[in-house]
């Protein structure tokens, strides 16, 4: 074998296990630090203040017959937590909760994992609260969820330090 060719797998070697290294030291910062939570839309003038103010649209979901369902949730209000005043518009999509970047309500809480609840409408209206095998678990009014499970109006939704009910 030349000795060019010994180099550059020499090199390449390193460069994997470099590689390695930082992609562990990711992992281990994550978990000890947890994800940093940035706020859509804001600018940072009065931290979450401007998220709290946001003003939901109305919905635009419509049941059989052009009309939307007597007493049917129309906003997800976070009641507890970092995030207390939130509010987020239920307009027929699902809405996912974790500490994600990605997810719909980013919680930035120690007990919540990254992928950590679902909660989708069902073809009757109802909306269906589901835990997605979290460490922790998901709370439906003290009792922790194992199934997917309808959400009654007002019934706190507990995710860690973080409550969320459905409400008109």
């Amino acid at each position: 074998m030349s000795e060019l060719t010994l180099t550059v797998m020499r090199l390449g070697f390193l460069a994997v296990l470099w590689l390695f290294v930082i992609v562990a030291v990711q992992v281990i910062r994550s978990d000890l630090f947890g994800t940093r939570v940035t706020q859509r839309g804001s600018r940072r003038e009065g931290g979450r203040q401007a998220a709290r103010q946001q003003a939901a649209p109305p919905p635009q979901r419509q049941q059989s017959g052009g009309r939307q369902r007597r007493g049917a949730p129309t906003k997800l209000v976070v009641s507890e937590g970092t995030l207390t005043g939130t509010t987020v518009a239920l307009q027929g999509q699902t809405i996912s909760l974790g500490r994600a970047h990605d997810s719909t309500i980013v919680l930035d809480d120690d007990y919540a994992s990254s992928r950590h609840a679902r909660i989708y409408p069902d073809r009757d209206g109802q909306w269906i609260v589901e835990d997605l095998g979290s460490t922790n678990g998901t709370y439906l009014d003290r009792t922790r969820l194992t199934t997917p499970t309808p959400v009654p109006l007002g019934a706190p939704i507990r995710i860690g330090k973080t409550v969320i009910e459905l409400r008109k």
